[in-house]
């Protein structure tokens, strides 16, 4: 099934996998190409201990928390194949960093439909929710 996406002309969903809507897990970003397995989806395994599961379409505020915090999202390294992110980017964040950064009150908009259900064991299904609909709205503003 494929759709209108931000990031690409088509988007595609990867069956069997849900997102925290209860749909198929569609993809985040191929360009930057995230997640775990670099694979354009947030989704995680076991060896994935930040469990990267939520798809955070990037803020200044939110990248310049991520470097306070250690987490330096806007480096490029390309020993990693990192090309280091740009406000307005897509990319699967560790549940842990995002939540921590809810707390703190920064923005952190999702992109619910490229968001793993698992993310609901880091925030509740709610605070999730409330962020997405913050990315609706700034897309109308």
């Amino acid at each position: 099934m494929a759709s209108v996406g931000p990031d690409e002309a088509v988007t595609v969903v990867l069956p069997g996998v849900e997102n925290v809507l209860g749909e198929a897990l569609e993809r985040c970003s191929v360009d930057p190409l995230t997640g775990w397995f670099r694979d354009g989806y947030c989704r995680t395994d076991e060896s994935d201990r930040g469990r990267h599961l939520v798809c955070v379409q990037t803020t200044q505020d939110f990248l310049q928390h991520q470097r306070s915090i250690g987490n330096d999202l806007s480096t490029p390294a390309p020993m990693y194949g990192f090309p280091g992110l740009s406000p307005g980017d897509s990319w699967c964040v560790c549940a842990s960093r995002w939540a921590e950064a809810v707390i703190a009150g920064i923005a952190a908009p999702i992109r619910a439909k490229a968001t793993h259900a698992k993310a609901r064991d880091f925030a509740p299904e709610a605070t999730l929710l409330a962020q997405q609909l913050m990315l609706l709205e700034e897309a109308l503003a």
